[in-house]
């Protein structure tokens, strides 16, 4: 299995999924070895043993076959991308040789390449490496493996190529498409890279029917090979408890990243709208992203600064911890693959708002549901939930008892059966 991060080293919902699916599959009697580009040493290893890409010493030349050299487009070098990088040019441009020397492209060697294992500026040259580690890890796990899962496109070259050297069929798990990142007029590397991995795979995973319908429309890939799988929840949700709350106001919170695709400008617009009507209520946007200053000068400018409190992003035992605090938490993603966080709080006893347009709307019955864009319902939501406490006891007994039903136990399950259809 590879991925790009897992706990407790995570940016985000990626690296809390791909936790909670290898502990559930370890439950269903599968035996997993996780790669990610930088491990750390800490990671829990009871569920899945991690191996550490920045250890292997991987072997550059031409057993991969120059068709695959070529699908690692867009190859970040001295901060420029590179389109359709040839091998040989992969070759002199990412690597410090001595000046004048000649490198064959079909030559063999070996390299181990340090990974930061972050989604810095030089991301796509450790996209491109990680497949190249991928390869190696292939070859010097040959036999004891029988099924090859790559999630998301940092690491679908990665699942290509050990493919490629294994004959090993090869499922990749879509959690987000760049239609949910930057909307319709997706397209470039990151486009290229997912539509590759989904060709080259045996079956696709979607972690919902939202997302299985963007893979079928606007990808190309057969309706048949494309599954849905929905994410669970499954996490220490004592964390936090006994903390005292220093004010009586109600608290309402926004986690996650700050940018358009998860919808924190409309966040903002109902909570203006609330605070018309409900003066005593905070107003929490956890998280960090490319909005955030657009977001600061908004909450100025609406004259709701002295409402408004940003924590940055939060992470661990601090992410329970702010639900536990809540009295409202609020989703308003524009475009939300699945969307694990709801379901947090949900295990935290904290009644939630989510947009119809998230995958986990198709799971949840007791959580409140408007359209993203719709921020007098959204606020309508937020005042029921906040001011009538019965509406609000209903919403988190029934809630709570909803979402625990949704275990990866489950989830893993239906990964299991995926990956029998393919052997």
């Amino acid at each position: 299995m590879f991925g790009w991060e897992f706990p407790p080293h995570i940016a985000g919902g990626l690296g809390t999924a791909c936790y909670g699916l290898t502990r559930g599959l370890s439950k269903n009697e599968v035996q997993v070895k996780f790669v990610v580009p930088k491990a750390y040493g800490d990671e829990d290893q009871r569920y899945a043993r991690i191996l550490n890409a920045s250890d292997v010493e991987a072997m550059y030349g031409a057993d991969l076959g120059e068709d695959f050299w070529k699908q690692l487009t867009m190859i970040h070098i001295d901060s420029n991308l590179v389109p359709y990088i040839a091998p040989q040019e992969f070759v002199r441009e990412s690597h410090e040789w001595e000046k004048g020397r000649t490198v064959n492209w079909k030559d063999v060697w070996k390299e181990r390449y340090n990974f930061s294992g972050k989604y810095g500026a030089n991301l796509m040259e450790e996209v491109a490496r990680y497949a190249l580690v991928a390869a190696q890890v292939a070859r010097d796990l040959e036999g004891q493996f029988d099924v090859i899962h790559a999630h998301d496109w940092l690491t679908y070259y990665a699942g290509i190529a050990a493919k490629q050297v294994s004959g090993k069929p090869l499922v990749v798990h879509i959690h987000a498409t760049e239609f949910d990142r930057v909307g319709e007029n997706a397209g470039g590397a990151v486009f290229e890279i997912e539509k590759a991995g989904m060709m080259a795979a045996d079956r696709v995973i979607a972690v919902s029917n939202l997302t299985r319908r963007i893979v079928i429309e606007k990808y190309g890939i057969p309706a048949e090979k494309v599954v849905t799988v929905h994410n669970a929840v499954e996490f220490n949700d004592a964390k936090g408890r006994g903390l005292e709350r220093s004010i009586d106001d109600k608290i309402v919170t926004f986690l996650g990243r700050i940018t358009y695709q998860k919808g924190p400008d409309y966040f903002v617009e109902a909570a203006a709208k609330v605070l018309k009507q409900v003066p005593n209520v905070r107003f929490v946007m956890a998280g960090s992203g490319d909005m955030f200053n657009h977001v600061i000068r908004r909450v100025a400018k609406l004259g709701i600064a002295d409402r408004f409190h940003f924590t940055g992003f939060l992470k661990g035992d601090e992410v329970q911890q702010m639900f536990h605090l809540s009295d409202v938490y609020i989703m308003p993603s524009v475009s939300e693959p699945f969307g694990i966080s709801p379901l947090e709080a949900m295990r935290s006893n904290v009644p939630v708002i989510i947009s119809k347009q998230s995958g986990v709307a198709e799971v949840l019955k007791y959580a409140v549901k408007v359209d993203y864009w719709d921020v007098d319902a959204m606020a309508d939501a937020i005042y029921g939930l906040i001011t009538y406490p019965a509406l609000s006891k209903m919403f988190r007994e029934r809630g709570q008892a909803e979402v625990n039903t949704l275990k990866w136990d489950k989830a893993a399950e239906a990964v299991a059966r995926v990956y029998q259809s393919v052997l």
